[in-house]
C-alpha cells in the first residue's frame, strides 16, 4: 500500500512548530507502508540558499558537493531524505521532474536545471522484501504531496523503516522514525529541524540524560543503554553502515553558502546531545541546512546556529517518541502505556 501522508486536520499555521514554520518551505512524505521504508521532500519555492555538513562515515548523499561555499551554484530547489540506502537516491530524480515540470531550477541558458540534493538511510533490512524501496516515482509523488501544513511526524516518509538502538543487532533495537521542531522568536526569526532518526546509537533527553529508545536488553523488557555496552565485555564491531541520522534545518534569516554551512555543522551538536553514540564509521549522519532569505535585518550567525543545534535536538526526540512500534520493533510509546 503506497501512501500520501497528511498532517492531523486539528492543528492551525499558528500553532505550527514544524520545518514548515519557515514561510516558503513546503514538506511531502511518500510511504511503502508494505515494507515500510519512504522519502520526504522538502521543497523550497523558487529557491534557497543551502549548505551540508557530513559526520557520519557510511553516508549515502547526492549533489552535496555543489554546496560548498566556493562553487557556483547558490540556491537548491528541494532536497530529499529517503529510505533505501544508495537505491533511494533515485527519489531525487522524480522531484527534478516534478520541478522541471513547474520550470523551477537553475537556468543554464534557456535550459531548467533543478538542484536537489538528498542523502538516504539504510532500512533495507527492516520489514519484508528488500526490493521494496523509494523510486523517481516516489520522489514525485512526495513532491506532488507537498504542504505547507505543519510536518507528519512519525512512521512516514524517510522514517518509515527507520530504527535505532542497534549496538547489539537489529533483533534488541527499537522502532524510531521522522520528527520535527522548530523555534519562532519574538523579533520574528524562525529556525526549524526535521530529521529521520535510523541511528546506531539510542535516543537520549538531553534535559536529564535519560535514555529515551535504543537498545533493549536481551529479555528486551528494558533498556540496556548503549552507553554502558561500549564499556561492556558485551561490546562486538556493529555491521557496517545499516544507520545513519538524516536531518535538514531551515531559518527564515537571510545567509549565504558559508554561513550556511556553518549552520549545518554547528546543528550537529543536536545529534551530540540526543543521540549516543553518534557520527560513528557506522553511521552517514549528515545534516543540510536551508535559509529562504525571507526575515529582516542582519543574521546573528552564532545564534541561529546554536538554536539550530537546540532545534534538531527537539526535533529527534520527536522521532523516536512519535513512531508507533512495527513486527520486531517496539517503540517508546509503548513502554509507557
Amino acid at each position: 500500500m503506497r501512501t500520501m501522508d497528511t498532517p492531523s486536520p486539528n492543528k492551525t499555521a499558528k500553532e505550527n512548530r514544524t520545518l514548515t514554520a519557515v514561510p516558503g518551505i513546503r514538506v511531502g512524505h511518500w510511504t511503502l507502508a508494505e515494507r515500510p521504508t519512504g522519502c520526504t521532500v522538502v521543497l523550497c519555492g523558487a529557491g534557497a540558499v543551502a549548505g551540508v555538513d557530513v559526520r557520519g562515515a557510511s553516508p549515502g548523499t547526492r549533489e552535496t558537493d555543489l554546496l560548498n561555499p566556493v562553487n557556483s551554484v547558490q540556491q537548491v530547489h528541494a532536497v530529499v531524505l529517503s529510505g533505501g540506502s544508495a537505491f533511494g537516491l533515485d527519489a531525487a530524480s522524480g522531484v527534478m521532474r516534478y520541478l522541471d515540470e513547474k520550470n523551477i531550477g537553475f537556468k543554464a541558458g534557456p535550459i531548467n536545471v533543478p538542484i536537489v540534493p538528498a542523502a538516504v538511510l539504510f532500512d533495507l533490512d527492516v520489514g519484508g522484501d528488500p526490493k521494496i524501496r523509494p523510486t523517481a516515482e516516489c520522489g514525485y509523488r512526495a513532491a506532488q504531496a507537498a504542504t505547507a501544513d505543519p510536518v507528519a511526524e512519525g512512521n512516514v516518509g524517510a522514517g518509515a523503516g527507520a530504527t535505532i538502538g542497534k549496538i547489539a543487532g537489529s533483533g534488541r533495537a527499537m522502532k524510531s522514525g521522522l520528527g520535527s521542531a522548530a523555534i519562532v522568536l519574538p523579533d520574528g526569526l524562525i529556525i526549524a529541524a526535521l530529521v529521520a532518526v535510523n541511528a546506531l546509537g539510542d535516543v537520549i533527553d538531553p534535559s536529564t540524560g535519560a535514555v529515551v529508545a535504543g537498545v533493549r536488553t536481551p529479555d528486551g523488557n528494558d533498556l540496556a543503554d548503549a552507553r554502558r555496552i561500549f564499556q561492556s565485555e558485551e561490546y562486538r564491531t556493529p555491521g557496517f553502515g545499516e544507520n545513519t541520522t538524516i536531518g535538514i534545518v531551515a531559518t527564515n534569516a537571510r545567509l549565504d553558502k558559508a554561513q550556511a554551512t556553518k549552520v549545518a555543522q554547528m546543528s550537529h551538536d543536536g545529534y551530540a546531545r540526543a543521540i549516543a553514540p553518534v557520527h560513528t564509521p557506522y553511521d552517514g549522519d549528515t545534516i543540510f541546512a536551508l535559509a529562504t532569505g525571507e526575515g529582516a535585518g542582519e543574521a546573528d550567525l552564532g545564534r541561529i546556529g546554536a538554536l539550530a543545534a537546540d532545534v534538531m535536538a527537539e526535533a529527534i526526540l520527536r522521532a523516536a517518541r512519535g513512531a508507533r512500534s512495527i513486527p520486531g520493533y517496539p517503540a517508546a510509546r509503548d513502554r509507557h502505556r
